[in-house]
């Protein structure tokens, strides 16, 4: 059975447009990254005199000396604080926007939650105090959660056989989005407005206001684009009519009353994936600095081979062998691949102190990771009845936010209380009960 627009031609021009607004949508997440600690340095400096941030940077300072870690876990704890929020806005709306498409069609979910996107980057270039750049990260958590709208027009233009060679579009549009969003960020950091035009202050300009900018920018042209050339995925006929209560709207409330088990169970699994796998980006750039004495340069090669890896993994790989391998076999292997090379990875970096071992291992993950993620949002979307496909992959990409939102404080405990090396072999522990709880998972109908 295949869910389909009015016509034919409007397949590959949809599918394009989707994969433009999910690169844009992760350049836009991920484009503060490497500019992250200078932004708290400069906000703390500015805001010396007290005001919430001081008062969260000195408790955070005084929690980083009693577990006698270094300095450099303030900024850490504190740049996990605010991904911490960025991704508990997305748990919260993912579904309630994923609903709605279901009701009103995918196209004007879009352009709404894409035009306010873009006013959060607008906040963010003039937001010279702090609270105004948090109320900037706060929208962009709740419009980010569009990403399931955007998979589930996916779904909308691809049938049940093909459903594995559309995640892998969605695949290499997060792989490309996290290659280029921190290399954009990085080098348009360098470019002060301030310098220039010292004058801008006043209207709360900044010394990062330029990529910011930069983001505002790419959701401008991705607006304009899904207003001119984006046709509705998703017909009329097919749309479901009944509303939804906020209960019902609740993604943990939805999971346990969702009466189909594959759907729940292939959920709890995308949970447990996304939380071991968290581990790792919560604490490789600090690992590899105490183990290897990696610089910012070094660790930006390592996102850099990450992101080539998944591009190829995704976009090639996984949508040609997923589909000829199924579904379920390629989501346990790919789990079981990660949970290995997580534990290569403490081994490698933390005992043998080898960067070609890490790159072979991280290689190694970044692979199983592909297969993982593809096979498994096609089993969500394939279990899913054509009407719910908003509503149920608002669902799993919801707790997968949740799951984001909670492995940094749990990684960060264990990394400054256990070093590196334990807090991987946990996270290869998590990743392998993944695998196990996926072998429970059904086949799905084509």
């Amino acid at each position: 059975m295949t869910t389909v627009s009015s016509s034919q031609p409007a397949k590959p021009l949809s599918l394009g447009v989707i994969f433009l607004t999910l690169y844009i949508d992760l350049i836009g997440f991920s484009i503060f990254f490497p500019v992250g600690p200078a932004m708290l340095e400069w906000y703390v400096k500015k805001e010396a005199g007290g005001g919430v941030l001081s008062t969260l940077v000195n408790h955070l300072q005084a929690l980083a000396h009693a577990a006698h870690a270094s300095e450099l876990a303030t900024g850490a704890l504190f740049a996990g604080a605010l991904g911490s929020v960025y991704s508990l806005m997305q748990f919260i709306f993912s579904p309630i926007w994923g609903a709605r498409s279901d009701r009103h069609g995918r196209r004007p979910i879009l352009l709404f939650t894409i035009a306010g996107n873009a006013l959060s980057y607008l906040l963010l270039f003039f937001s010279g105090s702090f609270i105004l750049f948090f109320i900037g990260r706060l929208l962009a958590g709740i419009m980010g959660g569009n990403l399931a709208v955007a998979i589930a027009a996916v779904s909308d233009v691809t049938s049940r056989e093909n459903r594995a060679k559309g995640m892998g579009i969605v695949g290499v549009a997060f792989g490309l989005g996290f290659l280029t969003g921190p290399v954009i960020g990085g080098l348009s950091a360098s470019f002060n407005l301030l310098e220039r035009w010292p004058g801008l202050a006043a209207w709360g300009v900044h010394p990062f206001s330029v990529p910011a900018a930069i983001a505002f920018g790419l959701c401008l042209i991705n607006l304009l684009w899904i207003n001119a050339r984006f046709r509705e995925t998703l017909p009329a006929e097919a749309r479901g009519a009944a509303s939804t209560t906020l209960r019902e709207r609740n993604p943990l409330h939805s999971l346990f009353q969702q009466p189909d088990p594959a759907i729940r169970r292939v959920n709890v699994v995308g949970f447990v994936v996304t939380f071991g796998f968290s581990f790792f980006e919560s604490v490789i750039s600090f690992f590899t600095a105490e183990a290897l004495h990696y610089s910012p340069r070094d660790l930006t090669l390592i996102f850099v081979n990450i992101g080539l890896v998944s591009i190829v993994t995704q976009g090639v790989l996984a949508r040609r062998y997923v589909p000829k391998i199924g579904e379920k076999p390629s989501a346990v292997a790919g789990m079981s691949l990660i949970a290995f090379s997580f534990a290569g990875l403490g081994y490698a970096i933390g005992v043998a102190h080898s960067p070609p071992l890490m790159y072979l291992m991280l290689t190694l993950s970044t692979i199983g990771s592909g297969f993982a993620n593809v096979a498994l949002s096609s089993l969500v979307s394939l279990y899913a009845k054509p009407e719910e496909q908003g509503k149920v992959l608002g669902i799993y990409r919801s707790l997968g936010f949740l799951a984001r939102a909670l492995s940094p404080a749990v990684a960060g405990w264990l990394f400054f209380n256990s070093g590196g090396t334990l807090t991987f072999m946990i996270a290869g522990l998590v990743l392998f009960s993944a695998s196990l709880l996926g072998t429970g998972l059904p086949r799905p109908t084509k």
